[in-house]
């Protein structure tokens, strides 16, 4: 499984796209291509990586807030200008197919019948692991202001754990136990924020979660910029847990 980091931003930051990841991995020798949430920053980091218009197989959405939504409509356009025709599949918590196509229509009105490609909607709510693509995809609710669903996503002995935003709960500890990656967001460094994660959070959930690597993402704007060395030193400090702060860009191997 290798992960692309799209984004690693907030919602705000004026330097990082929104967080988003791109996902590559193989189900049976068959090569599939998921997308972890599209805020309104993301489509252009996609783009930039030049893929075939047929590569994406599907579209994770944790939860309806802008800068982890509003970049589909972009994102659905290009793919009809660059003659897509390949099934994309939308995977999210229930209303994931109302909250697509209002996003859509508010955007560009009535375009989707001009779509040359079906998009085909699955719920994946708590409790109720799903298989869809060959993989597995499970959730749990994150302790955030709009309801967020934290995704553990399987493939062939491989687990991600991705929180989309929030803080920790008993619920996504359980769901992301003995996962070779957590990526989590981590808006503050240890201050308690009702809805948000924060460094300090994060580090003990991986432990206690026994995860083999942990990706701080979303980070808000001014701590991460005035308090870098601060998170730095607090991820030095942590013995048997690899600890990420990834820029755009980067690439991970699981």
């Amino acid at each position: 499984m290798e992960i692309t980091f799209l984004g690693v931003g907030e919602a705000f930051d004026e330097n990082l796209p929104n967080t988003s990841m791109l996902i590559c991995t193989e189900q049976q020798e068959k090569p599939v291509t998921v997308l972890l949430d599209c805020g309104y920053s993301v489509p252009p980091r996609f783009w930039q990586l030049g893929l075939d218009v047929e590569t994406l197989d599907a579209i994770w959405i944790s939860h309806f807030h802008a800068d982890h939504a509003f970049g589909l409509p972009a994102l659905l356009v290009r793919f009809w200008e660059e003659k897509r025709i390949k099934d994309l599949y939308f995977l999210g918590q229930k209303g994931i197919e109302s909250f697509v196509l209002k996003c859509l229509d508010l955007a560009y009105p009535n375009f989707q019948p001009r779509l040359e490609f079906s998009l085909h909607f699955i719920e994946v709510e708590p409790e109720e692991a799903v298989t869809a693509l060959g993989l597995s995809w499970k959730t749990a609710v994150n302790d955030h202001p709009q309801r967020d669903l934290a995704l553990r996503l399987d493939a062939e002995g491989i687990s991600m754990f991705y929180s989309g935003d929030g803080r920790p709960t008993s619920e996504t500890r359980g769901l992301a136990e003995g996962v070779h990656l957590i990526v989590h967001e981590a808006f503050h460094l240890s201050k308690d924020i009702p809805g948000h994660g924060t460094v300090a959070g994060c580090l003990d959930m991986a432990r206690s979660c026994r995860a083999k690597r942990l990706a701080l993402v979303h980070i808000q704007r001014d701590v991460r910029r005035e308090r870098f060395d601060e998170i730095k030193e607090m991820v030095n400090s942590v013995e048997g847990l690899e600890v990420l702060i990834p820029k755009p860009g980067d690439r991970l191997s699981i």
